[in-house]
């Protein structure tokens, strides 16, 4: 088929071409390819060519396309009935699984999207704190909820406008939006608003403006200063969660959120996703308490078997500590093989390739001004040799188990090419 015929087609019915805008290629120039098909390590467009897939969904496939046992588990799912609309089994497994490995998870509650997850967090730390302000930080995305399109991830990346339209000045007023990365700043926001704040809302590691990852101390001193104010300390790790490790960034840092937000991998590739944290807090949620949120799909059989068994298959085949060793050989070679001007930002199994900076990158503003420019080669170049990264130069690669030696050789060596070829 021609990829070309069907954007055009899909231009005529849908908004841009496409479900989400990243798909549009418009970060990377071209026109997209449509894709029929994955297994494993691999994609398949509509013309029957396969690439080394680095995207993952965008992160959700840990173990890889159509892994076998999660395919097992969705396929009994559809065998059983796939929306009941009722209470079932299936999400009390997951939730017991997650409860019984996350301590601070002591209540969990499923919802369809990471932007329903953060959405639903921020409305219980408003009804818990009795404040109205939410603290953000610059390059950070949280879902396209209202008050959190305010400086936010890679679909804002080079645009003039911080938020999007269609959003009333009135709808972020209480949305405050600091840098990461600075002392200074975060003081300042405390020292003159803390008393407002019901909430700080961060990525422990900021994943959706390229991969920035924080300092500890500065991440612990957030901590702090929310604790002081009576603020709640909201991690959202829909990205990073169960896929950095079994208790995600969290317990990486050794920080104790009052409310985190998952999504991704712990749905085994399907719309799943979930705010949890201290009972108390969950307590407020309706039926039990005066916080109203619903959703008619909200843990579908579906989800819930097949997201227990991809982190039952991680947990049982040491799966986390393999992405590790693997990530690690890969990223350190292929670092290597790309030279001195080209970097690899790389926490588990998330990495991310850009140009060289003097410095470590913590803020958007210190990615380097050629980034979009050489990433679009480099991205044409490595799609040339069968390899499919993210179409966008402030998005991040992900590794899952199905990516396997040879596999990642292969990738190494079409990713050196294309390295030389971008220049």
């Amino acid at each position: 088929m021609d990829h070309a015929e069907l954007f055009r087609r899909s231009l005529a019915v849908t908004p841009g071409g496409v479900h989400s805008p990243v798909r549009a290629f418009h970060g990377v120039g071209g026109t997209p390819i449509f894709f029929r098909a994955g297994h494993g390590a691999r994609l398949v467009d509509v013309d029957g060519r396969e690439y080394i897939d680095f995207c993952q969904s965008f992160g959700p496939l840990i173990l890889g396309h159509r892994d076998p046992d999660v395919s097992r588990a969705a396929h009994a799912a559809l065998d059983d009935g796939w929306s009941f609309g009722a209470c079932e089994p299936y999400s009390l497994a997951l939730a017991e699984w997650i409860a019984g490995r996350v301590p601070w998870a002591e209540r969990i509650r499923f919802v369809s999207s990471g932007t329903e997850a953060v959405m639903s967090a921020i409305r219980v730390a408003r009804a818990a704190t009795g404040r109205s302000k939410i603290l953000k930080f610059t390059g950070c995305y949280h879902g396209h909820s209202d008050a959190m399109l305010v400086l936010a991830g890679s679909g804002l990346a080079g645009r003039v406008a911080a938020s999007s339209a269609g959003i009333p000045d009135g709808t972020i007023a209480d949305t405050i939006a600091a840098p990461l990365d600075d002392d200074e700043a975060l003081e300042q926001v405390f020292d003159t608003a803390g008393a407002e704040i019901a909430a700080a809302v961060i990525e422990p590691l900021p994943a959706n403006y390229g991969l920035l990852p924080q300092r500890a101390e500065w991440l612990q001193r957030l901590a702090a200063r929310c604790r002081e104010a009576g603020a709640l300390v909201v991690f959202d790790e829909v990205i990073t969660g169960f896929r950095v490790g079994l208790q995600g960034m969290s317990g990486a840092l050794g920080i104790r959120p009052d409310l985190v937000c998952y999504g991704k991998v712990m749905g085994g590739g399907f719309p799943v996703a979930a705010y949890a944290g201290r009972a108390d807090l969950l307590a407020l949620m309706a039926p039990d308490g005066p916080v109203y949120q619903a959703g008619t799909l909200s843990a579908n059989p579906v989800g819930m078997r097949a997201g227990l068994a991809a982190l039952q298959k991680m947990e049982r085949t040491g799966g986390w500590a393999e992405l590790e060793r693997r990530a690690s050989g890969f990223v350190d070679g292929l670092r290597a093989r790309l030279g001195a001007g080209v970097e690899i930002v790389r926490r588990g199994s998330i990495f991310w390739i850009r140009l060289a900076a003097d410095a470590p990158v913590r803020r958007p503003r210190a990615i380097p001004e050629r980034q979009a420019e050489w990433y679009s080669a480099f991205f044409h170049a490595a799609l040339a040799r069968g390899v499919y990264l993210p179409p966008s130069s402030y998005e991040v690669c992900f590794l899952s188990l199905a990516h396997d030696a040879p596999t990642l050789e292969a990738a190494a060596d079409a990713l050196a090419e294309a390295g030389r070829q971008a220049g």
